[in-house]
């Protein structure tokens, strides 16, 4: 079983905890690396749609970047709701041993990331435009190799990426394969309405509480009740899961 997770755009350094490998596809990174060191500041600003602040940082985190160098885990480098409330910061041995076998964060740099792998600070989103070496999108420029990063031999991905990302690995999905969509959401006015701030904290929340409990079962994913979430058999499918908020 693998699960899936969206980067976050904000970044810290902090190797508090040593990083344990390089990312996977990090010939795939450097050449990213080269395409965005090309860049004008204008060009840069319109591919990171950021203002001015954020592209003199950036630039210069490019201009510095080696990535072999610098680096500190994934897992603890993105600084979102998602992670925050993953709070992998207090996690057990056991808990990171769990997350480093089962989670992969989709990365648009990086292509996919384990938890541990040492990364450098950086700006890109999967749904730039950026063009490399004959590609019209990040997208295409990755073709199939995030899927086949991902897929383990259970062939079941529980999906708690954005669709920008998660379709990196949808698109390319096999007969064999099992994708399980977490729908976190809420009822007004008699629809499911999904609050993105919500959502991203119930993801993080999901994560830690697989690792916790060392889910190995989709089943026992149902179990998860935190935010007052809970799960709603009756409008879950085989590969749709929703949790609903309980306001009572």
């Amino acid at each position: 079983m693998r699960i899936i997770l969206s980067p976050a755009k904000n970044m810290i350094f902090d190797d508090s905890l040593g990083y344990s490998d390089l990312p996977v596809y990090l010939t795939k990174s450097y050449k990213l690396l080269n395409y965005l060191q090309s860049l004008s500041y204008e060009e840069l600003k319109e591919l990171w749609k950021c203002n001015d602040k954020l592209v003199l940082l950036n630039q210069e985190r490019i201009r510095m970047m080696n990535l072999k160098q610098a680096l500190s885990p994934a897992v603890l480098s993105y600084d979102g709701l998602v992670f925050k409330h993953m709070a992998p910061q207090i996690f057990s041995t056991g808990a990171f041993d769990y997350i480093q076998k089962h989670l992969r964060i989709l990365s648009a740099f990086y292509g996919v990331l384990k938890p541990l792998d040492g990364i450098c600070l950086y700006r890109l989103e999967m749904q730039s435009r950026a063009g490399i070496n004959d590609t019209k999108s990040l997208y295409d420029y990755w073709d199939d190799l995030i899927y086949r990063e991902v897929i383990d031999e259970d062939h079941l991905i529980i999906n708690l990426a954005s669709k920008e990302y998660s379709k990196c690995v949808e698109n390319y999905l096999q007969e064999n394969d099992h994708m399980i969509h977490i729908v976190f959401g809420e009822y007004k006015e008699g629809k499911i309405i999904t609050k993105a701030t919500k959502a991203k904290m119930a993801r993080g929340a999901m994560v830690r509480f697989m690792a916790e409990n060392r889910i190995a079962d989709k089943e026992d994913i149902k179990k998860f009740n935190d935010y007052h979430y809970l799960f709603d058999d009756s409008l879950s499918t085989e590969s749709l899961y929703y949790f609903i908020e309980n306001k009572e």
